[in-house]
């Protein structure tokens, strides 16, 4: 009688899990299908009008007990049986039958769809990474709290009925007996408290909640209408890809911070040198041919940090504009001074024509800025990851380039190649400094 309301094609895993069940029994006068009536996610039963072989007419109706108990005439004995698998933590439909209205229960139907194997772990992976996860579910309360105890979820179960004011994603980890447009409210409730919001669906019931959320997210065996709306569609089975897509999504952002702060800093030191120059010579210290080099040398090494390794944060990051801002202004000034200090020992010092300071100068930001990036492309140590052999070889290709220009005198005054090398040196140096400034200033201004 069940398979009678169920759907024939579609890619519901249930009404194939009872057609097949049905297939493998044997009976004799069954009714005959008539009309048939798709599962309705607000209703939560589907419907079918059979005829008998007396040529009267039955209403079968098949769906979540206390959606199908609602319909029906009171059957306490039904109750108990449904109470008691449920708290086994099986999904329990009902199936009544009648010719007319209220149908009687006719029988139960205990689903089990256990958890895959590798969900604790991925769920303790992403608490590891700062993101709090919930499971929310049409599902009986007591069958949803077996399943997520069962995943590694032990935060309180959400009462069913409406969403409390206020809600947020640390009140409870278990949503159950939640309509489909209740996974809608659940997100914009969880945007209201400030939070970033992933949703995980498979459903045409969950589209509408996947497109509310910052991050949809639909699984490989997701409908075409769930697909549609999500931002991120899984390939393989599994949530496996959710963790993944979290470190690459981390691992952009932290790329994209390191080329912000070059950027700023850059931006910082070459147009006050300019002014500090004229101030100390007298005379513009960056040529435009120069400033092209600099410019040249600086976006090749910047390029190439879109190839290097990464350390994702074990937190969830935010645009904080402001902090950013200042950390590159601090850090930037300290570049200045170190272009700043290299210019001075070139005048004062070793008492250098103009020509030779621009020199001077130019090879200063470019070894500064080698210097810069090592530093900055972590939010630890500059020893704590080892780079990219792309950002290594752009390095060595930036010093040759700068260092040949400089002792052959192309494009440039010539400059004798111990100068060159105690310029790099100081650089190196320079960046050990830097990088014992920039560990507070991150943390002081937030930044990780």
């Amino acid at each position: 009688m069940a398979a009678l309301a169920s759907s024939e094609g579609g890619q519901d895993p249930v009404d194939a899990a009872i057609r097949l069940a049905a297939s493998q029994k044997t009976a004799t006068d069954l009714p005959k299908l008539a009309a048939f009536v798709p599962f309705d996610p607000v209703k939560k039963t589907s419907e079918a009008t059979a005829t008998e072989a007396k040529g009267s007419s039955e209403r079968i109706i098949k769906g979540a007990f206390t959606a199908v108990v609602a319909l029906t005439a009171p059957s306490p004995a039904a109750a108990a049986i449904a109470d008691e698998l449920e708290k086994q933590g099986f999904r329990v439909l009902a199936v009544a039958a009648g010719p007319a209205a209220p149908s009687q229960i006719i029988g139960l139907i205990a689903l089990s769809d256990p958890p895959r194997t590798d969900s604790i772990s991925l769920i303790s992976e992403l608490n590891g990474l700062g993101v709090r996860t919930v499971m929310v579910t049409g599902d009986a309360p007591a069958t949803a709290e077996i399943v997520a105890r069962a995943v590694g979820l032990q935060g309180a179960v959400c009462p069913a009925g409406k969403l409390p004011d206020g809600i947020k994603p640390e009140d409870f980890s278990v949503f159950a007996g939640v309509l489909p447009e209740g996974k809608f409210d659940l997100v914009q409730a969880f945007q209201k408290s400030g939070h970033t919001v992933g949703m995980c669906g498979d459903g045409a019931n969950d589209a509408p909640a996947l497109r509310q959320a910052q991050i949809g997210i639909a699984v490989s065996t997701a409908t075409d209408v769930a697909k549609s709306a999500a931002g991120v569609v899984l390939t393989e089975a599994g949530l496996g890809g959710i963790v993944a897509a979290v470190k690459e999504g981390r691992v952009t952002f932290q790329r994209i911070l390191t080329y912000t702060l070059n950027s700023v800093m850059k931006k910082i030191v070459q147009v006050l040198l300019l002014a500090v120059g004229l101030i100390m010579t007298g005379h513009a210290v960056l040529t435009p041919m120069l400033m092209v080099i600099v410019m040249i040398t600086g976006d090749f090494l910047a390029m190439s940090l879109t190839t290097d390794r990464v350390r994702p944060s074990k937190s969830p990051n935010s645009w904080q504009i402001g902090g950013i801002t200042a950390a590159g202004v601090i850090l930037g000034v300290c570049f200045l001074a170190f272009s700043t200090a290299i210019l001075a020992v070139g005048k004062f010092q070793l008492h250098l024509g103009i020509e030779a300071l621009q020199t001077l100068s130019v090879v200063s930001l470019v070894f500064g800025c080698q210097a810069t990036i090592y530093v900055i492309r972590g939010r630890q140590q500059l020893w704590g990851l080892r780079p990219s052999i792309w950002l290594i070889l752009s390095s060595v290709a930036d010093v040759l380039i700068i260092s040949t220009l400089a002792t052959f005198g192309i494009a440039m005054a010539p400059l004798p190649i111990a100068i060159i090398a105690t310029e790099f040196a100081a650089a190196i140096a320079f960046g050990a400094i830097l990088d014992l400034v920039k560990i507070p200033v991150l943390v002081r201004l937030g930044i990780s």
